[in-house]
């Protein structure tokens, strides 16, 4: 099964206080297993993406917003290892004993990292879609547009011109979006979208915000790949743009029980990729598996 193809909405969050500070979270589903996720750039706990599989493969979904995002501030274990020992404080505060995976999305794949590395005791598995890796991220560019376009004094602002647009020509939006999301052109980008694909994408660009988080994102990260003993599935596409598909490479490279998962999406969003139904299946496989 794919990810939804219905009109992007926000779900309900709780806030847990914890020794560590607050961190808002989301809990859904009713199975006995839960797996860990920490979603990427501009997202927090209510804005769910592509987290369909894990429902189809029977597990419950633990997201926390990352620290600057959402209501976490970013005092809530400001480094990755920080909110990875706030994350395990949040999982005994939930009765939550073990982890089927951790899931890192883009900008959370480091702090997924980071939790598998520092909580093995937690931890069983791996999933990383998309994910930033130890490689220097982002380039030089997009450090400095980022930190002028999204820092927490004028992200609302940037947000706010990005929804008007979307609202006036979301065609157009969605185009200039995917530039950054893509090596392939945009409008090429934009013509392998169905019409409910391109719903799901305006709605979840609607609602994001980068708070404190995104700036904090781009901070360097104490690379701990190598200590990341579960297995792991890498999955990317060689077209990202936004998260060249070296950080995947190097991440399989480095973990050892590692297998690459190499996606045919056409962005950074695998997805919406022709081929996501096999690798949907193959992330139940892998969280099936004993």
């Amino acid at each position: 099964m794919s990810t939804s193809r219905t009109a992007f909405s926000e779900r309900a969050t709780a806030l847990a206080r914890l020794p560590a500070g607050t961190v808002e979270y989301r809990l859904e589903g009713e199975g006995s297993r839960t797996v860990l996720v920490f979603h990427g750039g501009h997202m927090r706990a209510g804005l769910a993406l592509g987290e369909e599989v894990f429902a189809d493969a029977g597990l419950a979904v633990l997201a926390p917003s990352r620290p600057g995002y959402g209501r976490t501030p970013l005092t809530t274990g400001a480094t990755p290892a920080g909110f990875a020992d706030a994350t395990a404080q949040l999982c005994g505060t939930l009765g939550i004993e073990r982890l089927a995976a951790v899931v890192g999305v883009s900008a959370g794949g480091r702090t997924a990292l980071t939790m598998a590395a520092c909580h093995p005791h937690l931890v069983e598995r791996v999933i990383l879609q998309s994910a930033v890796g130890f490689l220097p991220w982002p380039d030089r560019l997009t450090r400095l547009g980022g930190r002028a376009l999204f820092n927490a004094r004028v992200e609302a602002g940037t947000w706010a011109i990005m929804r008007s647009l979307i609202r006036a020509a979301p065609s157009s939006a969605l185009r200039l979006l995917l530039r950054d999301l893509s090596v392939l052109p945009a409008r090429q980008v934009l013509a392998g979208l169905s019409v409910s694909e391109r719903a799901t994408l305006t709605g979840l660009f609607t609602m994001m915000r980068s708070g404190h988080g995104f700036v904090a994102d781009m901070l360097p990260v104490p690379d701990c790949a190598a200590q990341v003993g579960q297995p792991a599935l890498v999955i990317a596409s060689r077209r990202d743009r936004s998260v060249s598909f070296a950080h995947a490479e190097s991440l399989a490279a480095a973990m050892p029980n590692a297998e690459l998962v190499d996606s045919r999406a056409d962005s950074h969003m695998i997805w919406f990729g022709p081929d996501y139904p096999r690798i949907a299946a193959k992330i139940r496989d892998f969280l099936g598996a004993g």
